[in-house]
């Protein structure tokens, strides 16, 4: 096996067997949203925000064993405010036929050398997915 492959693997396992179960503990169930570019399932809280783990980005280089990237989406071609679009917030993603979704991208560094972050690291993503979706939500009315 190569570099690419082991770190897929390995950041993987650290997705399945620790974030996963322990977002499901922090009320995240599966999501009905399917991502246009990551294969796996993803998680959500409510059908606004649905997050997903790219294991692909990155794998390559020597310290991919040590981070993955999270994304969040925000899975409805519509406009949002200008003050929630930008590398803080949303950016694009292309769906095809002229549409996008909006989505957040952010690393998460789940370990330090042989220092441990899991942790913090879940407990990140957790307060990121609050704050995404509380920016969210007066967009609610206009997706129903």
């Amino acid at each position: 096996m190569n570099l690419e492959e082991v770190n897929k693997i390995f950041r993987k396992s650290i997705i399945d067997g620790y974030f996963e179960p322990n977002l499901v503990k922090l009320d995240f169930k599966k999501s009905n949203v399917k991502h246009p570019t990551i294969r796996d399932d993803g998680l959500m809280q409510t059908n606004l925000l649905h997050l997903f783990f790219d294991i692909d980005t990155g794998s390559d280089y020597p310290d991919g064993d040590e981070w993955f990237m999270a994304e969040f989406l925000f899975p409805f071609n519509i406009k949002i405010p200008d003050s929630l679009k930008g590398p803080d917030y949303f950016s694009t993603l292309s769906v095809g036929e002229g549409k996008n979704f909006w989505r957040h991208r952010e690393l998460i560094r789940y370990k330090y050398g042989k220092s441990k972050k899991l942790e913090e690291s879940l407990d990140f993503i957790e307060k990121k997915y609050r704050e995404l979706q509380s920016m969210l939500e007066p967009l609610e009315k206009e997706i129903k």
